[in-house]
């Protein structure tokens, strides 16, 4: 077995450990956005049109566009906790055009409509933006592409498409010794600030018309006649015509699908603003994303003040695939996601990080979106982005919304959403099974990138799994 480039190269322990000292457990984007609205929560019985569970990007694309569609459909949208406490608020506010989870992964699966799931995709992000310009949300939106690079050598064949850099071309955008090759992906890819995202659009969906209940737990649903009743927690009962689900890595209110996204803990890390000189170390004067191509893989980018998020690696799934917040603060992932922000960044020795946390991310087996419907078409239910939901939310709401209009478009005919992933077994099997799937992706990043018979199988079953 080979080392990679993070055990070759790692930087001494106190350099690790000064980096993380006073370190603030928090996402840097809900600390540095101003304070959010506060919302009441529902404690009476209410009637609406169209009923949305859960406040983050998907629960409130869906609200501000529904009554984009339909001004006079009354809408109430209802987060269990607060706006944008879950993956919404916890990402690293990379903005994809993809819809697929990436080239590779649409092309395995959806090769037949790749040339028009990208269209579509490039299609949403423009709308994205064109979204931002007319209600004036500033959430630090640039479209600056996405850079993959290459660490290790198995790694420079695997590169394709247009925009590929050689090792000098690729240190000339940034500055990092473990770069051997690189692509530059100029088209779409936009860097954004996800709570100034959710603050711009909490405005605009209240300005609309949505009305917004914070820490009101919708605890079951049920169909009676025409309408769809949620009992709340609190005991209060809300009547819908139609309802979307929006409730990300959190366990379905529909039963059935319980077993199709899992809670994979994702840890990240944030830096102290760069200094000039520090700055001008590594360069990046372009402001790209970037990731590498491992199977354990890492991305990051700058901030509008010129921090460094570093975040990856380290995806954690916890036996039961409960969210908790106990789950967050773990000092293993952290080290390792520091130890390797310094092979990265060199340079940067004695440069501190200011906030580090972690979110759960929903994962599907297909590694994207799926969407679901039940009672009879008055409920429907998206979920599963696997990490790449600040964009494909968007998209997504589109998707929930024409169904819940009943309306056959080009969205609601693709077979990419039409088709329902496999589900994960139950436990014991689930957390043995991701357990292997994670032994062997670390085997073959340190094997050539050659995958194991238990991750060909997976690949054949359309089960792939990466971190």
């Amino acid at each position: 077995m080979n080392q990679t480039i993070f055990e070759l190269k790692p930087p001494c322990d106190k350099i690790v450990s000064q980096s993380l000292r006073n370190s603030k457990l928090e996402p840097f984007w809900l600390d540095d956005a101003a304070p959010f609205s506060v919302f009441p929560s529902c404690n009476e019985d209410a009637h609406a049109d169209l009923v949305i569970v859960g406040g983050g990007f998907l629960g409130l694309w869906s609200a501000l566009m529904a009554k984009e569609r339909n001004p006079a459909r009354s809408v109430i949208l209802l987060e269990g906790r607060t706006i944008g406490h879950a993956a919404s608020g916890r990402n690293g506010g990379f903005c994809s055009p993809s819809i697929t989870h990436g080239e590779k992964n649409g092309t395995q699966r959806w090769a037949d409509e790749m040339d028009q799931l990208r269209r579509l995709g490039l299609r949403n992000i423009a709308e994205f933006e064109e979204t931002l310009r007319r209600y004036q949300i500033d959430c630090d939106f640039e479209r600056t592409g996405s850079l993959t690079v290459a660490i290790e050598p198995y790694q420079i064949d695997e590169l394709e498409g247009p925009g590929l850099l050689s090792q000098e071309e690729v240190r000339a955008e940034v500055n990092s010794p473990t770069y051997l090759a690189g692509r530059w992906n100029r088209e779409g890819s936009a860097m954004l600030h996800p709570a100034k995202l959710l603050h711009g659009l909490t405005r605009v969906a209240t300005e609309l018309g949505v009305c917004i209940f914070e820490n009101s737990a919708v605890a079951k649903l049920a169909r009676e006649g025409h309408e769809v009743v949620l009992e709340l927690a609190s005991g209060a009962r809300v009547r819908a015509s139609r309802v979307i689900l929006a409730t990300n890595a959190y366990p379905s209110l529909l039963r059935r699908y319980r077993y199709h996204t899992i809670p994979v803990y994702d840890y990240v890390l944030m830096t102290e603003p760069l200094s000039a000189a520090q700055m001008s170390s590594i360069g990046w004067h372009h402001r790209q994303g970037v990731s590498d191509m491992g199977n354990q893989f890492h991305y990051y980018r700058l901030t509008r003040d010129n921090r460094i998020l570093f975040g990856g690696y380290d995806a954690i799934y916890h036996y039961g695939g409960d969210v908790k917040a106990g789950y967050e603060d773990r000092e293993d992932s952290y080290r390792t996601v520091a130890k390797h922000f310094f092979t990265t960044f060199p340079q940067l020795a004695g440069i501190r990080f200011t906030h580090r946390w972690a979110g759960a991310i929903d994962t599907s087996t297909q590694f994207c979106a799926f969407f679901a419907t039940a009672m009879r078409g008055r409920v429907h239910y998206g979920a599963g982005f696997t990490g790449l939901g600040v964009g494909a939310t968007r998209f997504a709401a589109n998707v929930l919304l024409d169904r819940c209009e009943g309306l056959s478009t080009e969205r609601t005919k693709l077979r990419m959403v039409r088709k329902m992933p496999l589900p994960f077994p139950p436990e014991p099997m689930r957390y043995l099974s991701i357990q292997l799937a994670r032994w062997s992706l670390n085997r073959a990043d340190h094997n050539g990138g050659r995958r194991n018979l238990y991750l060909r199988v997976l690949d054949a079953l359309g089960l792939g799994f990466d971190s």
